[in-house]
């Protein structure tokens, strides 16, 4: 992936002189439907904007798409380590990387911008706090009714009245506060006129006095008169009224505690039951937009990269098993109406003689070529009718069709096994149509796309084609060498072996790709021509001959898939392969000289 610049998230992904992250733009792969799956795409992150572009050649004439990154979800996908998906409100990007490294690189840089846009870091959310607490404060005040003001309306009468016994309250103790100071301070003074006036007493004789200075008791004896105690301020405060009113104004204050805390607990009772009903609306409303998102996901949705084939698509075996069957009836539907409508254009292509096919050719996969013919020579001509590991699931006229399960990986690999005898037909003719390209087109309905990478020699060329796709399952591309063969016969009583067989390859010109999931296969198309002598001295005759054809397949599909659905295509598919292949062999040659 080629990009302009790299982003982690660091300060070195910031423009020193702006402050702002820097663009980043490379090529990601984007789910564009079900019919197209993934497509490559020029993607540029700039300005808290996300935008792609068919390719980096079409910027100048306007991105296809954008989203603005502020509010977008970004989620890495649970089990593809490539892919991430972004997502504002109801709009969604299926995107992935080229491997783990640069989805890693992708996430943290789209993190970088939002972040700087103002959304997501702390300080956004402390900048944001703040008028967001206003916003809803003054919505909740808004919001609040009428008749919860008139509620709460005694409960304010309540407080108000404790603010106005607190404040009688602090007058009464500063007033007592005083009086009390007052009286220490009196009493201490008579207490020092006391000590200074028996310390005078001490120093001149009693005799010097008058009578007036003391009080005469009854028993006769004299006391000492002290002028009584008068503190500042003291006689202006009227000490039984600040203590009655005191008491009244404590009693106040603890029945009016007494009423608040009973509003609030009533107050809290209907707050709880509000509470309650609030609950109860949320988790009805939650219940709801998740039953609301889901329908949303199988509506909007059904058909995203989440529905593909795989151990964890989100639709079921039966789904899948439905979904299948009905686009593959869509494409019979189209294909009779396509051969119907048709005309045929006769094509030049002659069939070349027979023995410029049985020498050995020399190419890089000489030796691969060789070997992969003598194992079917081997192994496909062997009788299965004895074998138990064999299941004939097909039998129609001078067809059969068997099956071997197979799974590895919870893949499921079933080798396939077809017999079957055409009249009027040759093994080369046969072997020649079924390995021609230039007539692939005309008996092949599956195929979308079809080219020739190489052309190793005469006989042995390699191929890249795609196949149309079939929703749910994901489209698949093959890349194969195919080689064609006769084998001459080694007792003169038995007939020569046309055999054409096809193995995959890897080529440079043909790497695979995110849109297509590359199927392996090893498949041979084997052919014998037997001829029954005419009568008298007729020459033969197409009436005259008969093609017995072995055709054997192992596929590997190269992604996973529910194991009925495989096994249910392949033997739906099979058969119906067969007829139309050698019921256009028998068209192609019906008018031609025979060619043995």
């Amino acid at each position: 992936m080629s990009e302009k610049s790299s982003s982690s998230g660091s300060d070195e992904d910031v423009d020193p002189e702006s402050g702002q992250p820097l663009e980043l733009g490379g090529i990601l792969s984007k789910w564009t439907n079900y019919i197209h799956g993934w497509q490559d795409r020029w993607v540029v992150l700039k300005n808290n904007t996300l935008s792609y572009y068919k390719s980096e050649d079409e910027r100048e004439y306007g991105c296809r798409g954008s989203l603005c990154l502020s509010k977008a979800v970004i989620t890495p996908h649970e089990f593809d380590e490539c892919r991430f998906d972004i997502s504002v409100n109801d709009s969604v990007w299926y995107l992935r990387a080229e491997d783990p490294e640069h989805r890693l690189q992708w996430i943290e840089s789209i993190e970088l911008h939002r972040a700087e846009s103002g959304y997501g870091s702390e300080t956004s959310l402390r900048r944001h706090g703040s008028m967001l607490s206003l916003t809803s404060a003054a919505s909740a005040l808004s919001a609040t009714s009428t008749s919860s003001f008139k509620k709460g309306h005694r409960l304010r009468e309540k407080l108000a009245e404790m603010e106005t016994f607190r404040d009688i309250l602090c007058r009464q103790v500063d007033t007592l506060q005083k009086y009390f100071d007052s009286c220490a301070d009196a009493v201490s003074k008579d207490e020092f006129q006391r000590d200074r006036v028996e310390e005078e007493e001490d120093d001149f004789p009693a005799t010097a006095r008058s009578d007036s200075e003391y009080n005469h008791n009854n028993n006769g004896s004299k006391e000492k008169l002290y002028p009584p105690a008068s503190p500042k301020g003291m006689n202006g405060i009227d000490f039984k009224g600040e203590a009655i009113t005191f008491k009244a104004t404590t009693a106040g204050i603890l029945s009016t505690l007494s009423h608040c805390i009973e509003l609030m607990v009533k107050r809290e009772d209907s707050w709880q039951k509000r509470l309650d009903k609030e609950l109860e609306k949320r988790r009805r409303v939650e219940d709801a937009y998740k039953s609301a998102v889901n329908e949303l996901k199988k509506k909007s949705h059904y058909g995203g990269p989440d529905y593909e084939e795989g151990p964890n698509s989100l639709i079921n075996e039966d789904e899948f098993f439905d979904a299948v069957e009905a686009a593959l009836d869509r494409q019979d539907k189209i294909e009779e109406q396509c051969q119907t409508e048709k005309v045929r254009i006769p094509r030049l292509t002659p069939i070349p003689p027979g023995d410029a096919y049985s020498a050995v050719s020399k190419h890089r996969y000489a030796t691969k070529v060789e070997e992969m013919v003598q194992n079917h020579m081997t192994y496909s001509l062997q009788d299965v009718g004895g074998d138990a590991n064999w299941q004939l699931v097909i039998e129609e006229g001078e067809m059969k069709v068997y099956r071997r399960e197979v799974e590895e990986n919870g893949i499921v690999l079933d080798p396939l096994k077809a017999t079957h005898a055409v009249k009027g037909v040759t093994g080369h003719e046969v072997c020649h149509y079924f390995w021609d390209t230039a007539v692939r087109f005309d008996w092949e309905t599956t195929i979308e796309n079809f080219n020739v990478v190489e052309t190793l020699s005469d006989n042995a060329v390699i191929v890249y084609q795609t196949h149309k796709r079939v929703w749910p399952a994901s489209q698949r591309d093959v890349l194969y060498l195919s080689a064609i063969r006769k084998i001459l016969a080694t007792n003169e009583n038995d007939p020569d072996t046309w055999l054409v067989c096809n193995f995959s390859v890897d080529h440079e010109k043909a790497a695979p790709t995110n849109r297509c999931v590359r199927a392996k296969i090893n498949v041979a198309m084997i052919c014998q021509t037997m001829v029954s002598p005419p009568e008298g001295d007729k020459e033969i005759s197409r009436d005259n001959i008969l093609c017995k054809i072995t055709y054997v397949a192992n596929v590997n599909p190269g992604g996973w898939a529910p194991a009925s659905v495989l096994r249910a295509v392949a033997r739906r598919e099979y058969p119906k392969f067969l007829k139309r292949f050698t019921s256009y062999v028998q068209d192609k040659t019906a008018w031609k000289p025979i060619l043995f």
